[in-house]
């Protein structure tokens, strides 16, 4: 069917087993699709059909002006690099290790390496530039043991470079080259004569080759290597387009997108689902914390987007920047379709400010795809494909997979069966094993609840990480991330993010970050700092009215917050309280913090700490 706004929505259905033991299994009626046997194919698709339509576009130069290369233009490169991978030793040398963050160069040596059978290996920049051990980054390249190291501009990943025992690698580079050490240039790569080996190589791709191994964020403990093939990622995609609204604009699919490539996130459900749609990628330099999302913003002013994807935090800093500027308003909704979020569950209170902006310039809501899944998973397994009136849903199934809910306590775990699921562990066949129960299931850790326990067809709402769930010295459970979600709102737009504390204590507490330019509009100082703001009265009492306001609805102690301490310092990606995708990783902010948290816990607390009177 069709809506009032030309989207053609696919059936909501759910196929229900509900077994003697109590747990329940849930599917998809619709079968999967055709699925395309390897990802190159999509590139050669649209190479030969929009040969001059952009792929992947960058700022670049000290002007930053926008650079790109088109599919033609890839098709060509890609094929040069891959000739060029396959002289330098190919799949038997061992997998390509990129070291780098997003860039044009980024995608094209991704297809090389695919097309070359060679497994793509991204690791998070931060794990090079941000580490003083580089402990993290030594031991991934233990797991991966690459034949290939890949880094945009080598000097600033000297130090990075000098800590991994490189004898015996290839080194490429776009930039300037590494000192001391033997490395081929990206372009001298690029204009490689391509011979019938790599439509040999290509030929040979089957569904189950590795085409990437994907660290996940590490939110939940070490960063894990996930293969991905090239199978389980295109039936992914197939699974995702089946039921997700599909337009009718003429135009093809764009989207700006600061999201990380080593995250599954950016790379599986952004650069090469627009790649399989023959979509344009506009790479954003900026970020969602203070001092970058104005490039963000920048970018927004000029790059019309069809799709919009951030996590939360983003959401929080983009709402607040579009109901104060009409004209950055007006054209993010010119034609935007759809929108997403994804690390963690947005705040009610955002969802609602955006779906007011959205009515108010374009005329209509906008819709929001919201999906669940992993990085193990291709990644996305549950989506809605459906208009809801708030955040928090998880939706069903997707064709091709099989969740099974286990109960636990008041909600159920969660673990996954089907095409979109990896074969395992990249050298790691222990952790593997563990990963699975004996019918097959992953094992996520993630938790969920039925929207309507008495229709199944509403979809699961997420319930949080059962690692990051913790008991009050009186025994009570509190849901960690599903009293997150609600302190935020009880605030908003005041706080960014928060941290749930009181494990064995005799209250809930939070430490919370401040959304600095909503607070600097509530106290109409424009230059005010973070410091400053974290102890401004109208602040406090605005946090204080609205937490206690939260808790008088709340009922049981498991669901009021008693007291916050407000930060001035920021996540670090360093010490794991950030991850790539910008989620706040609970239990290491905890043990990282454990100084605030005992503060914020105190007989007697500091004058920092804002009580929360019942």
């Amino acid at each position: 069917m069709r809506d009032a706004n030309g989207l053609r929505w696919a059936p909501r259905e759910v196929t229900v087993e509900r077994r003697a033991d109590g747990s329940i299994l849930l599917s998809n009626p619709v079968p999967l699709g055709p699925v395309e046997r390897h990802i190159p194919a999509y590139l050669r698709r649209w190479a030969a059909e929009r040969p001059d339509q952009i792929w992947v576009a960058q700022r670049r130069g000290p002007d930053r002006t926008w650079q790109h290369v088109t599919y033609g233009e890839a098709q060509r490169i890609v094929d040069a690099l891959t000739q060029a991978l396959l002289d330098l030793g190919g799949p038997t040398r061992g997998p390509l290790l990129v070291l780098s963050g997003n860039s044009i160069e980024h995608a094209l040596i991704t297809l090389a390496g695919m097309q070359a059978r060679i497994p793509v290996a991204p690791v998070s920049p931060a794990y090079s530039l941000m580490s003083r051990d580089h402990a993290k980054l030594r031991r991934l390249f233990g797991v991966v043991q690459p034949g290939f190291v890949f880094v945009q501009d080598a000097p600033p990943f000297a130090a990075a470079l000098d800590a991994l025992p490189l004898e015996g690698m290839v080194l490429l580079h776009v930039e300037r080259p590494p000192e001391g050490q033997p490395s081929h240039a990206f372009a001298d790569l690029a204009r490689r004569p391509v011979t019938e080996a790599v439509a040999r190589s290509i030929a040979v791709i089957m569904p189950e080759t590795p085409a990437r191994i994907l660290f996940t964020s590490g939110s939940t403990g070490t960063p894990k290597g996930a293969v991905n093939t090239h199978g389980m990622t295109c039936a992914n995609i197939t699974a995702s387009a089946q039921m997700r609204p599909q337009s009718t604009l003429a135009a093809p699919p764009a989207i700006l997108s600061w999201l990380p490539w080593n995250h599954t996130m950016g790379s599986s459900s952004t650069l090469l689902r627009f790649l399989a749609e023959g979509g344009s990628v506009h790479i954003d330099d900026g970020r969602p914390v203070p001092g970058q999302f104005e490039e963000t913003l920048r970018n927004l002013r000029e790059i019309p987007v069809t799709y919009y994807s951030n996590v939360p935090a983003g959401y929080a800093m983009l709402t607040t920047a579009l109901e104060r500027e009409e004209a950055l308003a007006r054209r993010f909704f010119s034609r935007l379709e759809m929108m997403a979020y994804g690390g963690s569950t947005l705040a009610n209170d955002l969802y609602e400010r955006l779906q007011a902006l959205a009515i108010r310039y374009s005329g209509r809501p906008v819709f929001f795809m919201t999906a669940w899944g992993a990085t193990e998973l291709g990644p996305n397994v549950t989506s809605v494909w459906w208009h809801t009136r708030r955040s928090g849903i998880i939706g069903l199934p997707l064709p091709g997979v099989e969740v099974k809910l286990l109960p636990s306590g008041t909600k159920y775990e969660l673990r996954v069966r089907g095409h979109g699921v990896m074969p395992g562990y990249w050298s790691e066949p222990e952790l593997t094993a563990k990963s699975f129960d004996e019918e097959g299931f992953y094992i996520t850790g993630d938790a969920g609840v039925f929207v309507d326990p008495d229709n199944p067809s509403e979809g699961l709402e997420f319930a949080g990480r059962l690692l990051e769930d913790f008991k009050l010295s009186t025994g009570t459970f509190v849901h960690t991330g599903p009293l997150r979600v609600a302190a935020l709102t009880a605030v908003s737009p005041i706080l960014q993010d928060a941290i749930v504390t009181g494990h064995d204590r005799d209250f809930v507490g939070l430490l919370g970050w401040i959304n600095l330019h909503a607070c600097r509009a509530l106290v109409s100082e424009p230059e005010a700092t973070t410091e400053t703001l974290v102890r401004h009265p109208a602040i406090i009492a605005r946090i204080r009215d609205g937490l206690r306001a939260h808790g008088r609805a709340a009922g049981g102690s498991s669901a009021r917050i008693g007291r916050i301490l407000l930060m001035s310092e920021p996540p670090s990606i360093d010490g794991g309280e950030l991850t790539d995708k910008g989620y706040i990783n609970q239990r290491a902010t905890r043990e990282r913090r454990a100084a605030l948290v005992e503060r914020l816990h105190a007989a007697e607390p500091d004058d920092d700490v804002i009580l929360i009177e019942a």
